[in-house]
């Protein structure tokens, strides 16, 4: 006879653990794939979210990941990440799409995604995110789920002696996506000034209406992610700033 671990799970639904009791070693206080807050119990009646089934004396060896539930077995009601899924189907199959969601998205998921690119059968070929060139494919990649039009590395006018160029550009939606990728020289200090000139520089970009500045630190490399994008966003009506720094919770 067996019996059901805990599953450890962030609000965005990312599971972080399915062995919660049994293998705690890999439990985390925050999800490392978009850095929200973790929890094992419902939080409508406060039992266990359902995790691997444990065997006794038996090792499993498969390395199958068990599936997030959307719904508590014990009271039956939703869990907080199943509206997001449905708000996902909904944007995709719509022509009115909410574009900050989908971006979020997008960069939520990104982390999850170049994890997932690296295990392929039999050790085939695959893109391994090692600078910010590689990000930009893979972004630009994701893009195209949803948007027909991306323009990539679009010129922006100078300011103050220099220019720039944009990772991308949706002219459609008007929003301009800056993408960064965390080096052993492009630490939180690095990074802050770098965004603090970008910002100012795309104020005058004729077709930039909100600024998404995503922000890729797999190394961990920034210490207070949420520190940077608490004081560089902006909800401004002459240019929205969202600055996403992902994963967090190193």
């Amino acid at each position: 006879m067996g019996k059901y671990d805990a599953y450890l799970v962030c609000e965005n639904g990312h599971g972080v653990n399915d062995s919660y009791y049994s293998s705690p070693s890999f439990n985390k206080e925050f999800c490392t794939t978009c850095g929200a807050k973790t929890f094992k119990t419902c939080p409508n009646c406060g039992n266990d979210i359902q995790g691997d089934y444990k065997l006794e004396n038996v090792i499993d060896l498969s390395g199958g990941i068990t599936p997030v539930p959307d719904i508590c077995k014990h009271c039956g009601k939703d869990f907080p990440w199943r509206s997001k899924k449905q708000k996902i189907k909904e944007n995709i199959k719509t022509n009115d799409k909410n574009d900050i969601f989908l971006l979020e998205t997008i960069m939520d998921r990104f982390h999850l995604v170049a994890k997932q690119l690296r295990q392929r059968y039999n050790e085939r070929e695959t893109l391994d995110i090692k600078d910010e060139y590689d990000t930009q494919d893979l972004f630009h990649s994701l893009l195209r789920i949803y948007y027909d039009d991306v323009r990539a590395e679009e010129w922006n006018p100078s300011y103050a002696g220099g220019s720039t160029r944009s990772d991308f550009l949706l002219k459609k939606e008007q929003i301009v996506i800056e993408i960064k990728k965390t080096r052993s020289s492009l630490k939180s200090k690095q990074l802050g000034e770098q965004l603090i000139i970008d910002i100012a520089k795309y104020k005058s970009h004729p077709d930039c209406k909100v600024l998404y500045c995503f922000v890729y630190d797999p190394e961990g490399y920034i210490i207070n992610p949420r520190g940077i994008e608490n004081d560089l966003n902006d909800d401004s009506k002459e240019m929205k700033v969202k600055v996403k720094i992902i994963p967090k919770g190193h």
